[in-house]
Protein backbone atom coordinates (compact mmCIF):
# COMPACT_ATOMS: atom_id res chain seq x y z
CA UNK A 1 0.00 0.00 0.00
CA UNK A 2 1.24 3.06 -0.99
CA UNK A 3 1.88 5.86 1.98
CA UNK A 4 1.47 9.63 1.96
CA UNK A 5 2.28 12.53 4.17
CA UNK A 6 -0.21 15.81 4.68
CA UNK A 7 0.20 18.59 6.09
CA UNK A 8 -1.93 22.19 7.50
CA UNK A 9 -1.35 24.62 9.43
CA UNK A 10 -3.23 28.13 11.15
CA UNK A 11 -1.96 30.92 13.09
CA UNK A 12 -4.17 30.80 16.39
CA UNK A 13 -4.43 34.46 17.58
CA UNK A 14 -3.43 33.32 20.98
CA UNK A 15 -0.44 32.29 23.58
CA UNK A 16 1.03 29.06 22.34
CA UNK A 17 0.05 27.40 25.90
CA UNK A 18 -3.37 28.23 25.60
CA UNK A 19 -3.70 26.66 22.20
CA UNK A 20 -2.02 24.22 23.70
CA UNK A 21 -4.27 23.03 26.64
CA UNK A 22 -7.06 23.71 24.85
CA UNK A 23 -6.41 21.14 22.10
CA UNK A 24 -5.16 18.32 24.93
CA UNK A 25 -8.58 19.56 27.04
CA UNK A 26 -11.52 17.24 25.90
CA UNK A 27 -13.95 19.65 27.50
CA UNK A 28 -12.92 22.49 25.48
CA UNK A 29 -14.77 23.35 22.58
CA UNK A 30 -11.81 24.00 19.76
CA UNK A 31 -10.30 19.98 20.76
CA UNK A 32 -10.08 17.39 18.43
CA UNK A 33 -11.59 15.41 21.16
CA UNK A 34 -14.48 17.83 22.54
CA UNK A 35 -18.21 16.88 21.59
CA UNK A 36 -17.69 13.45 20.22
CA UNK A 37 -20.58 10.68 20.18
CA UNK A 38 -18.29 8.32 22.38
CA UNK A 39 -14.47 9.15 23.95
CA UNK A 40 -11.91 7.00 26.60
CA UNK A 41 -9.13 9.02 26.60
CA UNK A 42 -6.08 9.94 28.90
CA UNK A 43 -4.38 12.52 27.35
CA UNK A 44 -0.75 11.20 28.46
CA UNK A 45 2.19 9.88 26.78
CA UNK A 46 1.85 6.28 26.04
CA UNK A 47 -1.43 6.06 27.20
CA UNK A 48 -4.32 5.06 24.65
CA UNK A 49 -7.63 7.01 23.34
CA UNK A 50 -11.07 5.96 21.26
CA UNK A 51 -13.53 7.69 19.98
CA UNK A 52 -16.26 7.73 17.63
CA UNK A 53 -17.60 10.86 15.70
CA UNK A 54 -21.16 10.99 13.78
CA UNK A 55 -19.92 11.99 10.03
CA UNK A 56 -22.10 11.71 6.86
CA UNK A 57 -24.32 9.48 8.52
CA UNK A 58 -21.94 6.85 9.76
CA UNK A 59 -19.97 6.33 12.90
CA UNK A 60 -16.04 6.37 12.54
CA UNK A 61 -14.07 5.21 15.14
CA UNK A 62 -10.96 6.27 16.14
CA UNK A 63 -8.06 4.82 18.52
CA UNK A 64 -4.37 5.42 19.03
CA UNK A 65 -1.76 6.08 21.63
CA UNK A 66 -0.51 9.40 22.93
CA UNK A 67 3.45 9.29 21.54
CA UNK A 68 4.96 12.28 22.93
CA UNK A 69 2.98 15.18 24.76
CA UNK A 70 5.50 18.75 25.25
CA UNK A 71 3.39 21.70 26.23
CA UNK A 72 4.77 24.81 24.88
CA UNK A 73 6.11 28.35 26.35
CA UNK A 74 6.22 31.73 25.46
CA UNK A 75 9.60 31.13 23.24
CA UNK A 76 9.91 27.79 23.07
CA UNK A 77 8.16 25.47 20.75
CA UNK A 78 5.47 22.42 21.97
CA UNK A 79 4.38 19.20 20.28
CA UNK A 80 1.41 16.76 20.63
CA UNK A 81 2.31 13.49 19.22
CA UNK A 82 0.33 10.48 18.73
CA UNK A 83 -0.93 7.29 16.37
CA UNK A 84 -3.78 7.92 14.66
CA UNK A 85 -5.61 4.45 13.44
CA UNK A 86 -9.65 4.92 11.74
CA UNK A 87 -11.45 2.70 8.68
CA UNK A 88 -9.62 5.59 6.77
CA UNK A 89 -6.21 4.41 7.36
CA UNK A 90 -7.20 0.87 6.63
CA UNK A 91 -6.05 -0.10 9.85
CA UNK A 92 -2.84 1.15 9.49
CA UNK A 93 -0.72 2.70 12.24
CA UNK A 94 -0.48 6.46 11.06
CA UNK A 95 1.51 9.64 13.00
CA UNK A 96 -0.11 12.87 13.93
CA UNK A 97 2.51 15.71 15.16
CA UNK A 98 1.09 18.96 16.01
CA UNK A 99 3.30 21.44 16.54
CA UNK A 100 2.67 24.88 18.86
CA UNK A 101 5.77 27.60 17.65
CA UNK A 102 5.09 30.86 19.57
CA UNK A 103 4.97 34.05 17.05
CA UNK A 104 5.13 37.06 19.36
CA UNK A 105 0.71 36.77 20.84
CA UNK A 106 -0.09 34.12 18.63
CA UNK A 107 0.89 30.46 17.66
CA UNK A 108 1.28 28.95 14.28
CA UNK A 109 -0.12 25.39 14.43
CA UNK A 110 0.98 22.79 12.49
CA UNK A 111 -0.49 19.32 11.95
CA UNK A 112 1.89 16.38 9.85
CA UNK A 113 -0.29 13.27 9.63
CA UNK A 114 2.33 10.36 8.51
CA UNK A 115 1.55 6.92 6.67
CA UNK A 116 -1.49 8.08 5.70
CA UNK A 117 -2.90 5.65 2.81
CA UNK A 118 -2.53 7.79 -0.40
CA UNK A 119 -6.14 7.03 -1.46
CA UNK A 120 -9.28 9.45 -1.37
CA UNK A 121 -10.22 8.29 2.21
CA UNK A 122 -6.86 8.90 3.12
CA UNK A 123 -6.11 12.32 1.73
CA UNK A 124 -9.21 13.42 3.10
CA UNK A 125 -7.97 13.80 6.45
CA UNK A 126 -6.38 16.78 5.16
CA UNK A 127 -10.19 18.62 5.19
CA UNK A 128 -10.87 16.83 8.62
CA UNK A 129 -7.92 18.35 10.30
CA UNK A 130 -8.28 21.77 8.18
CA UNK A 131 -11.34 21.73 9.82
CA UNK A 132 -10.37 20.66 13.10
CA UNK A 133 -7.59 24.24 12.95
CA UNK A 134 -10.26 26.50 12.12
CA UNK A 135 -12.58 25.24 14.36
CA UNK A 136 -9.32 25.41 17.16
CA UNK A 137 -9.01 28.65 15.94
CA UNK A 138 -12.75 29.91 16.10
CA UNK A 139 -12.35 29.01 19.83
CA UNK A 140 -10.03 31.52 20.73
CA UNK A 141 -12.00 34.55 18.70
CA UNK A 142 -14.94 33.77 20.42
CA UNK A 143 -13.15 33.54 23.83
CA UNK A 144 -11.54 36.85 23.22
CA UNK A 145 -14.56 38.73 22.03
CA UNK A 146 -16.77 37.25 25.18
Amino acid sequence: MKLTELKVARVIGAKPRAVFDVWMDPRQPGSPWFGTASLLINCRENELFYFAVEHEGQTWAHYGRFVRLMPPTDDVEGVAEFTWMSAATQGVESLVTVTFAPLEDETEVTLVHAFVPDDEMGRRHAEGWTWMLNSLAERFSVHEEG
